[in-house]
């Protein structure tokens, strides 16, 4: 079971949680100091939840696969719950106008959207596999409903953006998994007016894309965050101003070590240090997509696809923003933005990727040994 110390997507996973610690520290030092007094308070707390997320890594590869075949889709219904508690008076913690959080002791906040962007991967996966006996059991109406309510939830919280990457991850899915084309221009007729309209009815949305088409029309306000950020890009150049050198994070870059932590390397580690990120982004997804694609049960294969597409969005879309590609969206950028949900989650997601990686292994194993033992057997 201890393969997974070899691989190669362990070890660029491993790095990204210390390059997470070294970010984090560099992002947030300054604006820890004005405001809780301390320069190390967010680099203290991010460096527990790495090691708690470490602990889900390792508990996560070793679970026995077929638990997680049998019960995976159990934690679309925890996540939903996690959501749905968000709503209770006491429980539920609003965040700059977002009610995403939940309360937990010794002052954790977790955020259940995060774990509901992975347990829809393992949702879609059970339903692959257990399509006929599931749906002979269970009428389609209710299936539909156990999907869309924790979906309608996350637009009341609002979190927009889980909302979206949990769609075209569906829809990826579905393509790659067989949908006849007309049933995915259909899906796309239908989706693009609603996500228009979910976008263009809703006035801080509605601001946030004017802002991106033309943020100099408003610098000090609705464009002032894309504009912060790409000056921060600017000033790194190619090689970057050095760690711990950065201005932008003075106060100038808003959501430094959250948000937009991307600009604030961008402008220390500079032009090569920024693409150097994205090339082992890269490399993550493409492993996840390669484990995908080596995996020859349906299960394993759409876990795999799925995780690793909600990964790389998750990516895409941060990094789409803080170069000004993309409307403003509240999107952690994955392992370097400061948080413990983020973190744990990601975590427990490439737990499942390397546990899938690691069965590979223990199926050649399965097969070589036991069809010489099956031999042996008829030979006696």
């Amino acid at each position: 079971m201890l393969r997974y110390l070899s691989s190669s997507l362990f070890l660029a996973i491993i790095t990204l949680l210390g390059i997470g610690l070294v970010q984090v520290y560099s992002s947030s030092f300054i604006f820890a100091i004005e405001s809780y007094g301390d320069g190390l308070f967010f680099f203290k707390r991010q460096l527990i939840f790495a090691l708690i997320a470490f602990a889900v890594l390792i508990a996560t590869v070793h679970i026995p696969f077929r638990y997680i075949e049998k019960y995976g889709w159990a934690f679309w219904l925890l996540a939903t719950l996690g959501v749905l508690a968000t709503y209770v008076p006491g429980l539920g913690v609003r965040v700059g106008g977002a009610l995403r959080w939940i309360q937990l002791p010794f002052g954790i906040r977790f955020e259940p959207g995060e774990l509901l962007k992975i347990s829809f991967s393992l949702l879609f996966a059970s339903l692959v596999v257990r399509q006929e006996n599931f749906l002979a059991r269970v009428k389609w109406h209710w299936l539909v409903l156990f999907m869309i309510f924790p979906l309608a939830l996350l637009l009341k919280q609002p979190d927009f953006g889980t909302f979206a990457i949990i769609m075209m991850v569906g829809v990826t899915l579905l393509f790659a998994f067989g949908l006849q084309w007309k049933y995915i221009i259909a899906s796309f007729a239908v989706l693009i007016p609603a996500f228009y309209f979910l976008v263009m009815s809703v006035p801080y949305r509605r601001a946030r894309v004017l802002a991106f088409l033309d943020p100099w029309s408003d610098p000090a306000q609705k464009g002032f965050q894309v504009i912060q950020s790409m000056l921060s890009f600017h000033s790194g150049g190619l090689t970057g101003a050095g760690l711990g050198q950065g201005q932008g994070k003075l106060f100038f870059l808003p959501e430094a070590h959250t948000d937009f932590t991307m600009a604030v390397l961008g402008e220390e580690m500079g032009f090569i240090g920024f693409v150097a990120i994205l090339a082992l982004y890269g490399f993550v997804v493409f492993r996840g997509i390669q484990i995908a694609v080596k995996a020859e049960e349906p299960f394993k294969r759409a876990l795999a696809l799925g995780l690793s597409v909600t990964f790389g969005l998750s990516v895409f879309i941060n990094a789409g923003v803080v170069m000004g590609l993309l409307p403003t969206k509240g999107l952690t950028l994955p392992f370097l933005s400061y948080g413990g949900s983020s973190l744990v989650s990601l975590c427990f997601m490439f737990g499942l990727i390397l546990n899938i990686e690691n069965s590979f292994e223990e199926d050649k194993f399965s097969r070589r040994f036991g069809s010489r033992w099956t031999h042996s057997k008829a030979k006696t």
